[in-house]
Protein backbone atom coordinates (compact mmCIF):
# COMPACT_ATOMS: atom_id res chain seq x y z
CA UNK A 1 0.00 0.00 0.00
CA UNK A 2 1.19 3.61 -0.91
CA UNK A 3 -1.22 5.21 1.47
CA UNK A 4 -0.94 8.53 -0.80
CA UNK A 5 2.89 8.97 -1.37
CA UNK A 6 2.31 8.13 -4.89
CA UNK A 7 3.91 9.79 -8.09
CA UNK A 8 1.60 12.52 -7.58
CA UNK A 9 3.58 13.74 -4.38
CA UNK A 10 1.38 16.70 -3.55
CA UNK A 11 3.86 19.08 -2.43
CA UNK A 12 7.50 17.06 -3.19
CA UNK A 13 7.01 18.27 -7.01
CA UNK A 14 7.31 22.03 -6.49
CA UNK A 15 9.72 21.94 -3.95
CA UNK A 16 12.14 19.92 -5.97
CA UNK A 17 11.53 22.10 -8.60
CA UNK A 18 12.52 25.48 -7.05
CA UNK A 19 15.96 23.62 -5.20
CA UNK A 20 16.35 22.07 -8.70
CA UNK A 21 16.76 26.46 -9.97
CA UNK A 22 18.44 27.27 -6.93
CA UNK A 23 20.96 24.88 -7.32
CA UNK A 24 21.71 25.94 -10.84
CA UNK A 25 21.94 29.27 -9.78
CA UNK A 26 24.61 28.51 -6.34
CA UNK A 27 26.62 26.88 -9.27
CA UNK A 28 26.37 30.18 -12.08
CA UNK A 29 27.12 32.47 -8.93
CA UNK A 30 30.43 30.13 -7.77
CA UNK A 31 31.15 30.33 -11.44
CA UNK A 32 30.96 34.11 -12.34
CA UNK A 33 32.52 34.57 -9.02
CA UNK A 34 36.14 32.75 -9.46
CA UNK A 35 35.78 34.44 -12.88
CA UNK A 36 35.69 37.98 -11.53
CA UNK A 37 38.02 36.88 -8.63
CA UNK A 38 40.78 35.43 -11.12
CA UNK A 39 40.53 38.44 -13.17
CA UNK A 40 41.41 40.61 -10.58
CA UNK A 41 43.83 38.56 -9.16
CA UNK A 42 47.33 40.17 -7.60
CA UNK A 43 50.21 40.10 -10.03
CA UNK A 44 48.54 41.02 -13.55
CA UNK A 45 50.06 42.70 -16.09
CA UNK A 46 49.97 46.39 -17.05
CA UNK A 47 47.09 47.44 -18.91
CA UNK A 48 44.68 44.91 -17.13
CA UNK A 49 43.12 45.17 -14.38
CA UNK A 50 43.94 45.78 -10.60
CA UNK A 51 45.96 48.74 -9.03
CA UNK A 52 49.22 48.11 -11.88
CA UNK A 53 46.83 48.34 -14.51
CA UNK A 54 44.90 51.30 -13.39
CA UNK A 55 48.43 53.21 -12.33
CA UNK A 56 49.76 52.24 -15.96
CA UNK A 57 46.20 54.01 -17.34
CA UNK A 58 46.86 56.80 -15.34
CA UNK A 59 50.80 57.34 -16.21
CA UNK A 60 49.78 56.73 -19.84
CA UNK A 61 46.71 59.67 -19.64
CA UNK A 62 49.33 62.26 -18.07
CA UNK A 63 52.47 61.40 -20.88
CA UNK A 64 48.87 61.97 -23.46
CA UNK A 65 48.35 65.43 -21.85
CA UNK A 66 51.54 66.63 -21.87
CA UNK A 67 52.09 66.78 -17.87
CA UNK A 68 54.90 64.87 -17.82
CA UNK A 69 57.86 64.39 -20.50
CA UNK A 70 59.04 61.13 -22.03
CA UNK A 71 62.12 60.54 -19.40
CA UNK A 72 59.71 60.58 -16.03
CA UNK A 73 57.75 58.90 -18.43
CA UNK A 74 60.02 55.82 -19.03
CA UNK A 75 61.20 56.10 -15.17
CA UNK A 76 57.63 55.63 -13.71
CA UNK A 77 56.76 52.82 -16.37
CA UNK A 78 59.62 50.94 -15.35
CA UNK A 79 59.07 51.28 -11.61
CA UNK A 80 55.59 49.84 -12.20
CA UNK A 81 56.80 46.95 -13.96
CA UNK A 82 58.82 46.12 -11.44
CA UNK A 83 62.46 46.48 -13.52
Amino acid sequence: MMWGYGWDGGWMVPLMGVSAVLWWVLVVAIVVGVVRWLRVAPGGTSGGPGPRGEARDILDRRFARGEIDADEYAERRRVLSGG
